[in-house]
């Protein structure tokens, strides 16, 4: 494989990602809102599309074990496929937790529901998908200081989920009736908070392409 053929393929790679991620984006946007408007209809759409992100990681692991079989990169065309691997992985997991909380949407059919909790659900997702924005950004730039900064709103997403978990607890005990409302809203800002984790991780392969180490931002 000539060089400027392994950087066409290479930058097909990336812009396949990315396609990825637009993917897994409109995923979290929507679960969240199907979530908090109850819309199980939406819910359903977003569980079905899962399988599209499925096979967008299936073909770019498969296309970059290609790449080093074949090319047998070193340096930082490897480090640029091993993001794109491990990159990658990390989305697909985003795309699991948005279908998880599609899930929850249907689970929560017919339940007493916490009002103020739900908006704060709202906020979160709204914060959790900016971020996930920022880190596909940053991940085509490859702008490692920009990685730093989106890696740090994860403290906000952190800080949210604490806020509303206490919310929750408040909101069950002086209604007992959403305790199943309660269990959930804590299994969707479990999942919201993973997703920012994940985001991060996005933004620790970008440092690692532009200086080869792996750090925890």
């Amino acid at each position: 494989m000539l060089r400027a053929q392994f950087e066409e393929e290479l930058s097909k790679l990336h812009n396949q990602f990315y396609a990825m991620g637009t993917e897994v984006l409109a995923q979290i946007h929507n679960a969240v809102r199907a979530f908090v408007t109850h819309d199980r209809d939406m819910a359903k759409e977003v569980i079905e599309s899962d399988v599209v992100v499925n096979e967008f990681e299936t073909k770019l692991e498969k296309k970059s074990l290609e790449m080093i079989a074949l090319q047998q990169p070193v340096s930082t065309d490897l480090r640029n496929v091993i993001m794109v691997l491990k990159a990658s992985s990390d989305v697909e997991r985003m795309g699991d937790h948005a279908t998880a909380i599609a899930k929850a949407t249907i689970r929560m059919k017919g339940e007493e529901r916490l009002p103020t909790v739900e908006e704060e659900i709202r906020q979160m997702g709204k914060v959790v998908r900016h971020m996930v924005e920022d880190a596909l950004e940053v991940y085509m730039s490859g702008d490692d200081e920009k990685a730093y900064e989106v890696a740090a709103s994860d403290e906000i997403i952190d800080e949210m989920f604490k806020k509303i978990q206490a919310m929750a607890v408040d909101g069950i005990r002086e209604n007992p009736d959403t305790v199943f409302a309660g269990k959930e809203y804590f299994q969707v800002i479990m999942y919201l908070e993973r997703i920012g984790d994940y985001a991060k991780n996005i933004c620790e392969w970008v440092v690692y392409l532009k200086t080869g180490k792996i750090v925890e931002l």
